[in-house]
C-alpha cells in the first residue's frame, strides 16, 4: 500500500510577513495609527470579526426559525460590524421580522441581495452559521442542505443528547432556541489592509510550486472565502454577483463568529495571523480522543469526560490510500508547514520526478496545519479546496477546511487519543 502525504513537522514561516495569506501578498505600509499597540484588553481579530451575542433565555417555548422561513434568514446579526448595525436582526420570539432591504447598490458601487432574495436562495445559512458558531461545522457554509450540513446537524444532535436524525426537527430547533438572534448574515466593510494586497496564482505542477515563496491565495475573492467559511461562488451571490472588490467597500458575508483572539493566547506571531485571517479564535475545547469515522465521513473531538464536543466532515482515504484503521496518537502539530514532495509516495505520481521541498501556506497540499500522527506518513492537514472535502479522496491522511484544521490544530495535544473506523 502506498502511504500518504509527507509533511515537515516544522515550523518554516520563511520571512513571510502575513504568514496567514502566503505567497506574493504584500502588505501595504500601514498608516503611524495602524502601527500603534493594541489595548491589553483588545481583541486581536481583525476588524471585520463578529460582534457574537450572548444566547438568549431558553423559556422552553421558544424555536430556532425553520429553514426557508424569512425570520431564518435575517440579513444581519447583533453582531454586525464591530459597534455598528448594518441592517435588522432575527425576531427575539422567531416570527418574521420587518426586515430592512440590504442596499441595493453601496457606497462603492456594489450590488447587493436583499433579506428576502438572500431567505430565498440561502434557506439553510442561519443554521449553518450558528452551528459553525458551536464546532459542529457545515465544512463551506453556503445556505445549502448538503451531507455536510446534515453532518453538522447529526454531531449536535448526537452531543446534546437528541435523537439524531440530520435534519432541524422540532426537538433540534427547540435546542437551538437561545441561538436565533444570530442571523444568517452581516455586513463587514473590507480593509485596506487586504484589499490592497497582490495576488499570484498558484501553479499546478510541484516544480512550478517548489519556486515560489509562499502558496497563497490566488485572488482576493478566494482568501474572504475561507475568511467567512465560505466559497467564491457564496460571496460572489450575497454580493449581487460581483467578484472584485476594494477598500472601504461594504460586503454581505456569511455571519460566521467565535473569531475572538484573546491577547497572549498565540505565541507565534505567524499563527496567529493565520487564524486571523481565517476567522478562527483562540478559545477552543481541549480534546483527549478523536475519532474518524469512515462510514458517515467525520471526524468527532472528545474532551476528557467523553464528551462530544466539535465534529468535522472530511475526507479520509481512497481505494489505493485507505485509512490506516485501529489506533493511533497525535505526536504533534506543525503551523504553516512546508511540505516534502516526494513523487515515490503516490501512486499517480512519476517516480521519476524529482523530490521537492514545497513553500507554505493556505494553497499548500497540506494548507495551513499539519496534525502528525504516530502512523508514519499520516495526518490530519488542511486544503486548498475546502469545497471538495468530505466529496474527494485524499492519499490516505485525514483532510478538512483550513478553517476546521486550525480549529482542531487548538484542541489536540501530543498525547491525543485517535480512533480509525469503518
Amino acid at each position: 500500500m502506498r502511504v500518504a502525504f509527507t509533511a515537515v513537522a516544522t515550523l518554516a514561516l520563511m520571512g513571510c510577513n502575513f504568514a496567514d495569506s502566503g505567497s506574493q501578498e504584500q502588505r501595504p505600509q500601514p498608516s503611524e495609527s495602524a502601527q500603534t499597540a493594541p489595548a491589553p484588553d483588545q481583541n486581536l481579530a481583525d476588524s471585520m470579526a463578529s460582534n457574537d451575542p450572548q444566547p438568549l433565555a431558553n423559556d422552553g417555548n421558544a424555536m430556532f426559525p425553520a429553514p426557508g422561513t424569512p425570520a431564518g434568514d435575517a440579513v444581519a446579526s447583533n453582531g454586525g460590524e464591530r459597534g455598528l448595525q448594518m441592517a435588522s436582526t432575527t425576531s427575539m420570539s422567531g416570527a418574521t421580522p420587518q426586515a430592512q432591504q440590504t442596499p441595493t447598490a453601496n457606497g462603492s458601487g456594489t450590488m447587493s441581495l436583499s433579506a428576502e432574495k438572500i431567505a430565498n436562495e440561502f434557506p439553510m445559512m442561519q443554521a449553518q452559521v450558528v452551528l459553525d458558531r458551536l464546532g459542529f461545522t457545515p465544512g463551506v457554509v453556503d445556505g445549502k442542505m448538503g451531507m455536510s450540513t446534515k453532518n453538522a446537524i447529526s454531531g449536535y444532535q448526537e452531543a446534546n443528547d437528541l435523537q439524531v436524525t440530520g435534519q432541524l426537527d422540532e426537538t433540534t430547533r427547540r435546542k437551538l432556541a437561545p441561538y436565533r438572534n444570530i442571523a444568517a448574515t452581516r455586513t463587514v466593510t473590507l480593509p485596506a489592509d487586504i484589499a490592497d494586497m497582490s495576488f499570484t496564482k498558484v501553479p499546478d505542477s510541484p516544480e512550478a510550486q517548489s519556486k515560489m515563496k509562499r502558496l497563497g491565495y490566488n485572488d482576493l475573492i478566494e482568501k474572504l472565502g475561507e475568511r467567512f467559511h465560505t466559497t467564491p461562488d457564496t460571496l460572489a451571490s450575497l454580493n449581487g454577483g460581483k467578484r472584485n472588490f476594494s477598500a472601504n467597500q461594504k460586503l454581505v458575508v456569511p455571519n460566521v463568529g467565535g473569531d475572538s483572539i484573546a491577547p497572549g493566547s498565540i505565541d507565534d506571531r505567524g499563527w496567529q495571523q493565520t487564524l486571523q485571517s481565517l476567522g478562527v479564535g483562540s478559545e477552543q475545547p481541549k480534546v483527549d480522543k478523536v475519532v474518524v469515522d469512515k462510514s458517515d465521513g467525520t471526524l468527532k473531538a472528545f474532551d476528557g469526560n467523553g464528551k462530544l464536543v466539535a465534529q468535522f466532515t472530511a475526507t479520509m482515504g481512497s481505494s489505493h490510500d485507505p485509512l490506516p484503521l485501529g489506533d493511533w496518537k497525535v505526536l504533534g502539530v506543525a503551523h504553516n508547514p512546508p511540505f516534502s514532495y516526494n513523487p515515490e509516495l503516490f501512486w499517480d505520481a512519476n517516480d521519476s520526478n524529482p523530490k521537492l521541498q514545497l513553500p507554505p501556506g493556505p494553497n499548500g497540499p497540506v494548507g495551513v496545519v499539519w496534525i502528525d500522527l504516530s502512523k508514519e506518513h499520516y495526518g490530519i492537514h488542511g486544503t486548498p479546496e475546502p469545497q471538495t472535502i468530505g466529496r474527494a479522496q485524499s492519499h490516505g491522511c485525514i483532510r478538512l477546511t483550513n478553517w476546521d484544521a486550525a480549529r482542531l490544530a487548538q484542541m489536540v495535544h501530543s498525547g491525543t487519543e485517535a480512533h480509525f473506523q469503518a
